[in-house]
């Protein structure tokens, strides 16, 4: 057995080929997909969501037949929640699992936000008014857009230059006052939280965290200690706990020198034949959910540097689970996909990327050509 290989129960990973193959399928991005929106993001515990409509399709990647609308359909009446958790950033939640991932992880995002709040003249008094008077603007079911809930704090003489606003906002989030609502068009609303997805019984503490914990390395598995602190903020004491919560559910290997974790039942069968490709919106879980082992998708590290050549796109074009280029959604003109390539392609590379292109047409309802621009 050579140095890269390593030998566990049921199954052999051979380098980092295996651990992309099996974070393909943990992540459902190959293999069984799931039913509903509600299902995705339970199963990966949240969807980092700042860019929407790219979400949108972070998820229907993952489902079958889940369609742009449906998704909306599914924030509208609040089965899937927009908000920041976990990190400074919004993700998607289950309604089922907003307010024990909030107890457990804002805190620690809080105390990230500190500084900014400082900076900003936000002390804990005025913050605590704002969330009262958005608390009263919202009750009774109102949802009311960003540039309403601003005209509403103005009213009441708190401030909201665009910064201010922001951190005002997430930190009701935070405190579990506000959540996202229906969509008006294009424009994301506010609703109070305790309307939109009432608390249930809470967990306790070691409880939100081993299920984060058994969740992240079922659905993000193979990865690594550090991947999770990243990913969660929390700390990597606390990763450790949940750990030993989680006991015999989890495993774990060493791979050139780096300690991976993953569900101990067996992985789904692999996909074999043919190569797959995806096209990844630039802040999908299969990238932006591992800060340790990025290599493992990104060997080139074109997500991040390219030397002497320059990105032009934002979202990743992923083929066998490597990172090979960057793709856009082109408006101008008829719909199509422009991609960024850095390596040729074979003739069944091509026919792959013909499929994911037809994938993501499919889940718009449009019809979508590509080209190498």
């Amino acid at each position: 057995m050579s140095g890269s290989d390593v030998q566990i129960p049921g199954r052999r990973l051979r380098s980092h080929i295996e651990i992309a193959g099996r974070r393909l399928r943990n992540q459902r991005l190959a293999g069984a997909g799931l039913r509903s929106a509600t299902d995705v993001v339970r199963w990966l515990g949240a969807v980092q969501s700042q860019i929407y409509p790219a979400a949108r399709w972070s998820v229907g990647q993952r489902a079958i037949g889940l369609s742009a609308a449906s998704i909306d359909d599914a924030l509208a009446q609040g089965r899937v929640i927009r908000t920041h958790v976990l990190r400074p950033t919004w993700h998607l939640v289950s309604a089922e699992d907003i307010h024990w991932l909030l107890d457990l992880t804002a805190p620690r995002v809080q105390q990230r936000n500190a500084t900014m709040y400082r900076k900003l003249g936000l002390d804990p008094p005025l913050l605590a008014r704002a969330d009262r008077i958005l608390a009263g603007a919202l009750g009774g079911g109102r949802q009311l857009t960003r540039a309403e809930i601003a005209a509403e704090l103005d009213h009441h003489g708190v401030p909201t230059d665009t910064l201010r606003l922001s951190c005002i906002l997430m930190h009701g989030e935070l405190t579990q006052r506000l959540c996202s609502g229906a969509r008006q068009g294009r424009q994301h609303t506010y609703a109070l939280l305790e309307e939109r997805a009432p608390r249930t019984v809470p967990l306790a503490r070691d409880e939100a965290l081993g299920e984060l914990v058994r969740r992240y390395f079922t659905s993000h598995g193979p990865a690594t200690i550090k991947d999770f602190s990243s990913w969660s903020s929390l700390t990597i004491a606390d990763t450790r706990r949940g750990l030993e919560i989680a006991g015999g559910e989890l495993e774990q290997t060493t791979v050139q020198d780096r300690t991976y974790w993953s569900a101990s039942c067996p992985a789904p069968p692999a996909v074999t034949g043919a190569p797959r490709a995806h096209l990844l919106q630039g802040y999908d879980e299969y990238t932006v959910a591992y800060r340790d082992s990025r290599h493992v998708v990104d060997p080139a590290r074109l997500a991040a540097v390219i030397p002497g050549r320059t990105a032009r796109f934002t979202h990743n074009l992923v083929l066998d689970g490597e990172i090979i280029g960057h793709w856009r959604h082109a408006t101008s003109g008829p719909p199509h996909v422009e991609i960024q390539l850095f390596r040729e392609l074979e003739p069944t590379d091509t026919r792959a990327v013909d499929d994911a292109v037809r994938r993501y047409a499919t889940f718009l309802g449009e019809p979508l050509s590509w080209s190498i621009p």
